[in-house]
């Protein structure tokens, strides 16, 4: 199994594979992960989410921009997708990712790209998650989630990740600044040296740091399908007496939907994580490397007429 991750994970990088999947469209078993290609087609999804009872987080899919016009493009799409939720009084936010905005390109563009975005987001009193990459983009987004909070406050958020053996640092860094954050167990290959390898020790820095960011009293949007996970959230936040204004549950579009529906009729807020676009690929192939057992799925949806 471990094997199987780590060849979906080389291959969610591989821009000749990349090519190849595209040929097939969303048919190729995206469409379970992915809200659509257009922003109305997502927003179409969005409102049936909400008409359930869960609140959204848009993602416009794309990463590692090679061209300042493709940066640009992408930080006009985000902006339409604020325009869209605002349009549509829809109960959703954005989550962008600083590689689609060409932090590989210079950080000054991708800090211009993202104060245009955060303003928008503040004139539509909306709300901007900035999604963690790997391990080399980790430093430069917190760099720039710290400007960002600074200039617009809580409009702007971040994300961090269990795996790495960074992040209580990180937390005691920004503790100052009041963060929302998104807390997840982390979805990239990262080397020894600055993660977990083991799933153990990662489950482990995942709880501790849920609680630390709800005994923090800051805002905690724990993200996971993990059931353990998820019992211990609940536990913990009625023996505490927690009010559930102070935290959410997020869970990805396409996985594990009864259980957000069950959540959410318990009384817990649920945002679900809805991407759309067409450059699905690498984050079609992180969610397999996930959970590998789905490979088979994608296998069967290649060949059905």
């Amino acid at each position: 199994m471990a094997v199987m991750r780590d060849m979906l994970l080389y291959l969610s990088k591989n821009r000749i594979a990349n090519r190849m999947a595209k040929r097939f469209g969303l048919r190729l078993g995206a469409e379970r992960f992915v809200a659509g290609e257009t922003l109305a087609a997502a927003m179409k999804k969005v409102a049936a989410l909400n008409e359930s009872g869960l609140v959204v987080t848009l993602d416009h899919l794309g990463e590692f921009t090679r061209s300042e016009q493709e940066a640009k493009e992408s930080a006009e799409e985000v902006v339409k997708g604020l325009q869209a939720i605002a349009s549509a009084g829809a109960a959703a936010n954005v989550s962008v990712k600083l590689t689609q905005l060409g932090l590989d390109i210079s950080y000054p563009l991708c800090l211009s790209h993202m104060r245009t975005i955060v303003s928008e987001a503040k004139r539509l009193d909306s709300f901007v998650r900035i999604d963690m990459e790997d391990y080399a983009h980790n430093e430069p987004s917190i760099q720039m989630y710290e400007q960002l909070r600074a200039e617009f406050g809580d409009h702007i958020g971040i994300v961090l990740q269990a795996y790495l053996f960074k992040t209580e640092a990180d937390m005691e860094r920004l503790l100052v600044l009041k963060p929302n954050y998104r807390l997840v167990k982390g979805a990239y290959k990262e080397p020894p040296e600055v993660a977990f390898p083991d799933k153990t020790d990662v489950d482990r820095n995942f709880i501790h740091i849920i609680k630390k960011q709800l005994d923090n009293g800051h805002y905690a949007a724990v993200a996971t399908h993990d059931d353990a996970i998820i019992e211990w959230v609940k536990g913990y936040v009625k023996e505490q007496a927690i009010p559930v204004d102070r935290f959410e549950f997020q869970m990805l579009y396409g996985i594990r939907t009864a259980l957000q529906q069950q959540l959410a009729e318990e009384g817990y807020k649920v945002r679900t994580y809805v991407p759309y676009g067409t450059d699905w690929y690498g984050y079609f192939m992180r969610r397999l490397a996930e959970r590998p057992e789905n490979v088979s799925f994608v296998l069967k949806s290649m060949f059905k007429r």
